[in-house]
């Protein structure tokens, strides 16, 4: 599910222009939008209770993300943002409609098997799944993927309960077309692919699992991936909602076109670009990523989490080492307890996308950034910063680095030990990289898939 152009294109002129009423791309009316701090707590509680579990959609077919339009009310939402007057903030508005994020089968754990079809891995051979339903798989192979190849209204569980697979040149899963396929994990279970991937006609394969549909994971069990590229590529929506997850990649651990939606699980990254990325590169008004929940240990060569749209936190516990910790065209944090380690910049709002300009907004949360000597930024944004509520302590040489304007309207603030009232520019200005400005074009690499 890709955003709306149209919608992206004019979506948060609050955040940008400090705008006061502004409903338009919200799922706010402009009545709503002018509702005092005190609505905003609520707002803001609401969101707290999808710290741990996302907002549910009944219905499989309707767990795409979408950015609610002019007329609409949303019910939930992920996060809010005030807008400021006077030294006051009065405005609400909301970055992502989270209503139908997960449906009730992406946060179910375990799968029902007792009519699962039986698949037991032999080395050399391959396995195609054509067919909905659920596949319970077994064993121990080398050089054997799992490839669905199914009809594009058919939704897959793949059961994996303890296996592994060891590959030399091709993917462990590889999904060509389907619906959506949910990998369930039970047991302990280890993918890896040794070489150099091998491409399938046009397709360049480059993950241990590679799918080119929506893509689920979820499980009571654990999923070890060791890949010299990518760990997981998605061509669409990829979601985790629980499970446990060690991935070691060459190239990005996690990546889809789409978004990337987490609701829970415990993760422990090591790759040497991105941990989690998410880059459309023929589209760059699609490219977020959502996190609701979960425990992660992430160690990356560039950036911790990269969206190229939004980047949402509404809760779980994160610590990250990194060249950047968190990035997006826009950086929202609600909610959770994250630490950052950072040699270029903690957390940076660049120009990604054409869509929207830039910006931090922090609402809420405990957040600790330690940044390393040089030209570093601990937040740095190429538009808006703002800090409405949470904990924030910072070690830095350059606490605030931001080419818009800085407002600080609530929270704790603490740079190298000392409390701050106010977010001095202690930076040059401006992030780097970017679509536009900076250094490495688009997000300062080339394309993606």
């Amino acid at each position: 599910m890709k955003f709306n152009k149209t919608i992206a294109t004019t979506l948060l002129c609050a955040v940008v222009c400090g705008c006061t009423a502004y409903g338009v791309q919200s799922g706010l009316t402009a009545a709503a939008a002018t509702q005092s701090v005190s609505t905003q707590t609520a707002v803001v509680s609401t969101n707290e209770s999808t710290n741990t579990k996302a907002a549910v959609s009944a219905d499989d077919n309707t767990g795409a993300a979408t950015t609610a339009s002019a007329n609409d009310t949303v019910s939930k939402s992920a996060g809010t943002t005030a807008s400021t007057s006077a030294g006051s903030f009065t405005g609400l508005t909301t970055l992502l409609d989270t209503s139908g994020l997960f449906t009730e089968r992406d946060l179910e754990q375990t799968a029902d098997t007792s009519d699962a079809t039986q698949i037991s891995l032999t080395d050399g051979q391959d396995v195609t799944i054509s067919s909905e339903g659920v596949y319970l798989v077994t064993g121990s192979a080398s050089n054997a993927t799992i490839i669905v190849d199914a009809a594009d209204t058919d939704k897959l569980q793949i059961v994996l309960d303890g296996v592994t697979i060891t590959n030399q040149s091709a993917p462990a899963i590889y999904v060509k077309s389907a619906d959506k396929v949910f990998v369930t994990t039970v047991g302990d279970n280890a993918l890896s692919t040794t070489g150099a991937f091998s491409a399938d006609g046009t397709t360049n394969l480059d993950a241990v699992i590679f799918s080119k549909s929506d893509l689920v994971l979820n499980g009571t069990g654990s999923l070890t991936i060791s890949s010299t590229a990518n760990g997981i590529s998605g061509k669409d929506d990829l979601k985790f909602t629980g499970g446990t997850y060690t991935i070691t990649a060459a190239e990005d651990a996690v990546e889809a076109h789409d978004s990337i939606r987490i609701s829970d699980g415990s993760f422990t990254i090591s790759a040497k670009k991105d941990a989690f990325h998410s880059e459309d590169d023929e589209d760059d008004s699609a490219g977020y990523i959502y996190i609701a929940g979960g425990t992660f240990e992430i160690t990356a060569g560039d950036d911790g989490i990269q969206g190229t749209t939004y980047t949402i936190i509404d809760g779980g516990t994160l610590s990250i080492t990194a060249s950047e910790g968190i990035e997006g065209t826009g950086v929202q944090i609600n909610g959770g307890n994250i630490a950052i380690s950072a040699t270029d910049d903690g957390i940076n709002g660049a120009s990604k996308t054409s869509k929207f300009s830039p910006f931090i907004e922090i609402n809420d949360g405990v957040i600790i950034v330690n940044m390393g000597q040089g030209d570093t930024d601990a937040l740095d944004c190429n538009g808006n910063l703002t800090i409405n509520g949470g904990t924030i302590d910072i070690t830095a040489q350059s606490a605030f680095d931001y080419d818009g304007t800085g407002a600080l309207n609530g929270g704790t603030i603490t740079v190298n030990g000392s409390a701050v009232t106010s977010l001095t520019q202690t930076g040059p200005g401006g992030g780097k990289g970017g679509f536009q400005n900076g250094n490495g074009g688009f997000g300062g690499r080339g394309g993606r898939f």
